[in-house]
C-alpha cells in the first residue's frame, strides 16, 4: 500500500501537491516583540556557497558562550564547588544559577565521602538537602525572570 502511495506522489505534478507553509519568526523579531538582546543571539550565517564557522551559525546560549570566549572570559562557571564546611540550614552551600532549576552533585563532606548524589536545586525552595550526608544547598538565582534557556 505504501509503495503504491509513493509511486502516486512521484507521478503527481508539482502543482497538484499541497503547498507547505513555512515557519518564520521574522515578524516577531522585526516588530520589537523580542528584545534587542535576541539580535545578539543570531549569527550572520555563511556567505553563499561556503560552509559556516561555529560563530557564524551558532545561536542562543551557544553563541553567547563563543562570544565570551573570544573576549577571554568564561560565560559559565564550570569549576567544582569549594566545600569548606558541611552545609547547614543556618550556613548552606550557596550555588549561583542563571536558570530557575539546577542540578548539583554532592559527594559529601569531606569531599568524596560518598558516591555522587544529584540534587535538584529549585529557586522556589528555601533550601535543598543531600539525602546521604545531610548537606544543605541554597540557590542564589542570578538570572532573569524572563529568560527561557530551554
Amino acid at each position: 500500500m505504501f509503495a503504491l502511495r509513493r509511486a502516486a506522489l512521484r507521478a503527481a505534478p508539482m502543482a497538484a501537491r499541497p503547498a507547505l507553509r513555512s515557519f518564520s519568526v521574522a515578524g516577531a523579531r522585526l516588530s520589537n516583540a523580542v528584545s534587542h538582546e535576541a539580535e545578539k543571539s543570531f549569527g550572520p550565517g555563511a556567505a553563499d556557497g561556503t560552509v559556516p564557522t561555529d560563530l557564524e551559525q551558532a545561536t542562543g546560549l551557544e553563541r553567547q558562550e563563543l562570544l565570551a570566549k573570544l573576549e577571554g572570559r568564561e560565560l559559565f562557571d564550570v569549576e567544582p564547588l569549594h566545600m569548606t564546611h558541611l552545609g547547614s540550614v543556618k550556613e548552606p552551600i550557596v550555588v549561583k544559577s542563571h536558570d530557575p532549576i539546577r542540578f548539583v552533585g554532592c559527594t559529601g563532606f569531606p569531599v568524596e565521602s560518598h558516591d555522587t548524589i544529584w540534587i535538584n536545586l529549585d529557586k522556589t525552595h528555601e533550601h535543598d538537602r543531600c539525602p546521604e550526608c545531610g548537606c544543605v544547598f541554597k540557590m542564589d538565582f542570578v538570572g532573569s525572570e524572563h529568560d527561557h534557556h530551554h
